[in-house]
Order: structure tokens, then sequence, then C-alpha cells
């Protein structure tokens, strides 16, 4: 179920990432899902980052219902919700049910032009390789209003150490708190 194996990965704009593979079958995906939205729902933000647009989107609250129909886990906060598909979908047939579903899961971290690591999040991609999802997890180095902290709080390294555990089975890395402060990674 797990793998500790992380790829070091240029990206586009230069950036350096480490990025360790997840699962992608329903089960722990929704598994994923559900740990990062009823656990840490306070302190993150989501949603599609992409060349040329970033949905830093907070939760409102804990979700009200977290369920899955047909391949979709739908998170519920109420006023609003969001799916994703992360299982089989076969209402609209194969090929956009094979596109749709989410086919590569990842949790990664972005490193610094210091070696140092930045920024720490959870990417879901769909069949085609489109960006689902990205959630910027808790940074020592910004509030949970994304404002820049004087000093380095690496209590908020929680969330990216307990989904490290239970998901990879790897235990905190020291690299996580070696940073500085605060810098956009590529």
């Amino acid at each position: 179920m797990t793998s500790t194996d992380m790829t070091v990965v240029t990206t586009e704009s230069g950036g350096t990432q480490h990025v360790w593979a997840l699962p992608t079958d329903e089960a722990t995906l929704l598994d994923l899902i559900t740990t990062v939205f009823t656990d840490h729902w306070r302190h993150i933000h989501f949603g599609p980052l992409i060349e040329g647009a970033a949905w830093e989107v907070g939760a409102p609250a804990a979700p009200t219902s977290i369920t899955t129909h047909d391949g979709y886990a739908t998170v519920d906060f109420g006023p609003w919700h969001f799916h994703l598909c992360i299982g089989e979908h076969t209402a609209s047939g194969p090929e956009l049910g094979r596109i749709r579903r989410c086919s590569r899961a990842e949790l990664y971290r972005g490193i610094g032009s210091d070696g140092a690591p930045v920024t720490w999040g959870l990417r879901l991609f769909n069949g085609r390789g489109e960006q689902q999802m990205t959630v910027l997890l808790p940074n020592p180095f910004l509030t949970d209003r994304q404002e820049i902290l004087d000093t380095p709080d690496f209590t908020r390294l929680t969330a990216w150490d307990a989904l490290r555990e239970r998901f990879l089975s790897l235990p905190p890395d020291p690299l996580d708190r070696t940073g500085k402060g605060f810098a956009h990674s590529g």
C-alpha cells in the first residue's frame, strides 16, 4: 500500500520538488481525502494550482459529510461542496471514466534555493495527467491566513508528518525543519 521512494522533479519554472507517489485505489484515496479534510481542515488551503491560476481556498468548517457515488467522492461543507473522481465511474462510459478517475496522487515538498523545503502539499491528477486538486499543507513559515511568520513554527508540520506516516510509513524528516523562511518554490 505504501511507497517510500522519493523522486526529485525539476518544475517547468526551474524549481525543485521532492515527490512521493501514493496509491490511487479508491479506498486509499477516500481515506486520504477524509483524513485531510476532517483532521486538518482548519490549516489547509486547496484547489487547482496550474500555470496561470492558483485557487487557494480555505474550508469554512469541517465537512458536514464525505460520501461516494459512482466513483466520485463528494466533500460537502454545507453551503458548498466539491467532487473528485477517485474510483470507477461508469455513468459516462469507460473512456470518460478512465479520464475522470484519479490516476496519480502524490505528497510533495518544494525545495528553496538553499536546499531546504519551503512548501508541503498533496496533489491529485486525472487520467489525462491534468491536475484535479492541490492541498497546500500547513507551512511553518506562514500562518493559517498565509501571512509570513517572523519565526518558523515547525509544529505546523504536524499534518505533513501525519500523512507521511499514515500513507508512506515514513517518520518525520529532519530536512523539513532546516528552512529559515518562506519563499515561493517552482
